[in-house]
């Protein structure tokens, strides 16, 4: 491995070219034409994509590690910077461009009027992402974290002028500014500790370290901060609130690909810095208390929802879940399914955010009851909304069904039934709720739902764009680009086996230093198991389908249904409404969720310590 190489220049560039173009844009913006604006956006994403697809190329055969101003390290001792990139962090980095560009791409006809700090603001954003998955330090992960969480907070308030847009934007920042202070907290808590801010460099000192009480504190304070931005139960509150108000392509990058890299950090920090001395049976035990909480917890509350965004930022903070507990069996074959699972997820889900805004732009609302019947005439949508409905179920052979496949193996590999139960109950559930509202936006079916008071109306979102009768070219082309990667993601075997290989290194705690202080070359690794379409995973995948849309159908007639067996179905409607209720708007209440989250994650990860 050689610090000095030409692909070691990518990763810094892929940082850099955004943030300078953002720059350009807000000093010159304001006199250049709206198309050019456009062009320049576009161009800046898309050169961004290729240095990343470069730098991902390059990571075939190792690592790629850049020092700032070649301040290498020397005898593994180093005073410099790094960015450290493998084939998930590199693959994280170009699946936010592939989505910037997207977004991009789509935003050209869907705005009316939109000023060059949109774009700019987009651009930063892009850049503090492709930060965070590259940085081997643990101090520039806070910053570009920083970075990232500034940005999405302006561009979620980005319709100043409405109330709702403003307090969403404030539950987001203050939400999320506390969970990054407490990451900062236990950075300086592992500074005092070992001295260093190095991912590896504070590896190797704990791996020297007794497991104590502040190891444990540090790590809990640390991966807070992620855990908020990955909409964990119950960090998770904010995000459906900041879903409902953000503008439409925003909402791509924040369900696409942000959330997930609050995932990615976890367990980036876990693998490089403290997995050689926290014990992984408790780590793994936590992740997946808290992960099949999530998924649950997620998933009921997106069959609950008919505002279309809210619906699918729940579903979000569902697979979510499934991530977690697939990368919690904290092997190779389970990171892998969680790699591919948030790639296919990327697709369909981010083709369901754009979807609904041309639904609002179309009809003025977003509100599946107000909707029912009134998308009829919609054709393309109609079809496209099905089919990435349904990928979200898990249909084989869309990259959902096959991470998902991976991840249910990977449990039952470990001696977790649940896992397979669980990814097939969270996949009817959400795929479900998107189909039936489908059904009866684009459809008819069903009778119009009665008002429900205690379900948020989609009926007040206002139009971010002037009344569209057809969907322009550009807009179609972003949604079936991303369709289509989901499914493409799913039968070319070879980016499954990248990701594959990618996991088995993501996994490697010390091969992970060896290549980042000494630039020792990387060793072959052999393709994890399980990391193919399985004759059980086609049928789970059918299975959850199916499924779908069994919960489609009885959603579009559950007012029949409850009349008929009110006794039975009263207890869940308690629950429901219970949820309901916890989620209530309030910043205070999720700031004390944060307490209880923190204080329930360092009861779970600190068992060891009273044993």
């Amino acid at each position: 491995m050689n610090f000095h190489s030409g692909a070691a220049q990518l990763a810094p560039l892929a940082i850099v070219i955004p943030i300078i173009a953002a720059a350009v844009l807000l000093s010159v913006g304001r006199w250049l034409p709206r198309t050019l604006i456009d062009v320049l956006a576009t161009g800046t994403a898309a050169a961004t994509v290729g240095l990343d697809a470069a730098l991902f190329a390059h990571t075939a055969g190792g690592r790629v590690v850049t020092w700032a101003s070649n301040w290498t390290p020397k005898h593994g001792h180093s005073v410099g910077i790094v960015l450290v990139a493998d084939r998930v962090g590199s693959g994280a980095a170009l699946l936010a461009g592939a989505l910037m560009l997207c977004a991009l791409v789509f935003s050209w006809r869907y705005f009316d009027s939109v000023e060059a700090h949109f774009h700019a603001l987009m651009l930063l954003f892009l850049a503090g992402m492709t930060g965070f998955a590259l940085t081997g330090d643990l101090f520039d992960m806070f910053v570009f974290f920083e970075l990232m969480g500034a940005v999405a907070y302006a561009l979620t308030g980005f319709k100043v002028e409405d109330p709702t847009s403003v307090q969403g934007a404030l539950n987001f920042g203050i939400v999320n500014s506390f969970g990054a202070y407490l990451t900062l907290m236990g950075i300086g808590l592992i500074y005092a500790h070992t001295g260093q801010l190095g991912l590896a460099q504070i590896g190797q000192v704990l791996d020297r370290s007794p497991l104590d009480a502040l190891v444990v504190i540090a790590f809990v304070l640390v991966v807070t901060g992620w855990l908020v931005k990955a909409a964990m139960v119950p960090f998770h509150f904010w995000l459906a609130d900041a879903h409902a108000v953000a503008p439409t392509p925003v909402c791509v990058m924040f369900s696409g690909i942000m959330v997930e890299l609050g995932v990615y950090g976890v367990f980036r920090v876990y693998w490089t810095t403290f997995s050689g001395i926290l014990p992984p049976d408790d780590i793994r035990r936590a992740l997946l208390v808290l992960g099949i909480l999530t998924a649950v917890v997620g998933a009921v509350m997106c069959l609950m929802q008919r505002h279309l965004k809210r619906l699918l930022a729940y579903s979000t903070i569902a697979h979510v879940g499934l991530f977690i507990c697939a990368a919690a069996t904290l092997d190779d074959s389970g990171t892998a399914g969680a790699a591919v699972y948030v790639l296919g997820h990327a697709g369909a889900k981010s083709a369901l955010f754009l979807l609904a805004g041309v639904i609002l732009a179309r009809y003025g609302s977003v509100d599946e009851a107000t909707l029912h019947g009134k998308g009829r005439d919609a054709k393309a949508t109609a079809v496209l909304f099905a089919v990435a409905g349904l990928a979200l179920s898990g249909l084989p052979p869309f990259a959902t069904s096959l991470g998902k496949a991976i991840g249910e193996d990977a449990l039952l590999a470990r001696g977790y039934w649940i896992g397979p139960v669980l990814f097939v109950a969270v996949s009817a559930l959400t795929g479900g709720a998107v189909l039936r509202a489908g059904a009866r936006i684009f459809l008819g079916l069903g009778p119009v739902p009665a008002e429900d008071q205690q379900q948020t109306s989609g009926d007040q979102e206002e139009r971010e764009t002037q009344s569209l009768p057809r969907m322009p070219a550009t807009m179609m082309l972003a949604i079936v680009t991303l369709v289509a990667g989901c499914l493409v993601c799913g039968i070319y075997s070879p980016i499954t086996h990248a990701l594959g290989r990618g996991a088995t290194r993501f996994v490697d705690h010390a091969g992970y230093a060896q290549q980042a202080l000494f630039g020792r070359a990387a060793h072959s690794v052999a393709l994890p198991t399980g990391i193919d379409w399985t004759t059980l995973g086609v049928a789970l995948g059918l299975t959850s389908t199916v499924l779908a849309l069994l919960v489609a159908a009885l959603g579009l007639y559950a007012e029949k249904i409850r009349r008929a067996a009110e006794r039975v179905l009263d207890p869940f409607a308690m629950v429901g409404s219970g949820l309901r209720r916890l989620h209530s708007g309030h910043v205070g209440d999720y700031i004390t969720w944060v307490f209880i989250g923190v204080t329930a994650l360092a009861a779970l990860v600190g068992i060891p310590l009273r044993q």
